[in-house]
């Protein structure tokens, strides 16, 4: 029996998530800024389930979460970063709060949460911490720039990450999500305040009120839960795990699109070197 310490799980894939480990035996520590919105998962699994308040912008609760983790189950055997949400304006608009606040969660909120973690993980040599990025980040959307990096800062350290823990016994990977049904685009999106005429056709097109994807996308989170939950298990877990066939589908299109520009590019960009003499 594994123990699972995973963060957003009011809604979307971190409550699927929980619902997929509690239903396999699993132990789970189920968090949320408000604690209420899980507590229906905790009394559903009384013996395996642990409902906590965490917003993962404060320290004191990250550490405090994972100090009752450790208590209640002895370790955590899994992190799962999943706690996040998305912010929509052109780079100009993006108001400089508003941007803080959002790598302030999506970012450091995620390496607060594994920072916590790894001492345990690492006196066992044993261990898996699961970072939720976003097809977004590869695809970088106009309108998405904030989001998009964000995601793609989470990326390049969990790329590092892995590689520093591999010999230790632990693993960590990213997962890139395409869109599924959750409450992402609904309630959990953000948006600029001020919105410029001349960004009307680029970033303008992905605003809240122009948008009408939320309710009809393409992905099933308890499926996902799953195909997280195999990856986790399997004795080589991925460095990225995609999913859905729209994630898949992108992440091609950028891997054609970024090996024809390196083809056309490729001449100017290695007659750079010092020419030996």
């Amino acid at each position: 029996m594994s123990t699972w310490l995973i963060t957003g799980c009011s809604t979307g894939l971190g409550r699927a998530l929980a619902e997929a480990v509690l239903a396999r035996g699993d132990n789970a520590v189920v968090t949320a800024r408000d604690a209420s919105s899980v507590l229906d998962l905790a009394a559903a699994h009384p013996g395996t389930a642990l409902a906590l308040a965490l917003d993962v912008t404060e320290q004191a609760q990250v550490e405090e979460a994972v100090r009752r983790a450790e208590e209640r189950f002895g370790a955590v055997d899994v992190l799962v970063n999943n706690a996040g949400y998305g912010y929509r304006a052109a780079v100009e608009e993006g108001d400089d709060a508003d941007v803080r606040r959002l790598f302030a969660t999506n970012f450091f909120g995620a390496v607060a949460m594994i920072k916590a973690v790894l001492p345990g993980m690492r006196a066992r040599r044993s261990g898996a911490i699961v970072n939720v990025s976003s097809i977004g980040a590869r695809m970088t959307p106009a309108g998405s720039g904030y989001y998009a990096a964000t995601k793609a800062a989470l990326e390049g350290m969990t790329g590092s990450l892995r590689k520093e823990l591999m010999p230790l016994g632990v693993t960590a990977f990213a997962v890139e999500p395409g869109a599924f049904r959750t409450d992402f685009a609904g309630r959990s999106l953000t948006q600029s305040a001020e919105a410029i005429p001349d960004y009307a056709e680029t970033a303008g097109r992905r605003r809240k009120e122009h948008d009408t994807v939320h309710g009809t996308q393409p992905g099933d989170p308890g499926k996902a839960a799953q195909a997280i939950i195999t990856a986790v298990s399997s004795p080589e877990p991925p460095a990225l795990l995609l999913l859905g066939t729209d994630a898949v589908d992108a992440f091609r299109g950028v891997l054609d699109a970024d090996q024809a520009s390196l083809d056309a590019w490729a001449e100017l960009s290695t007659g750079t070197d010092i020419d030996e003499r």
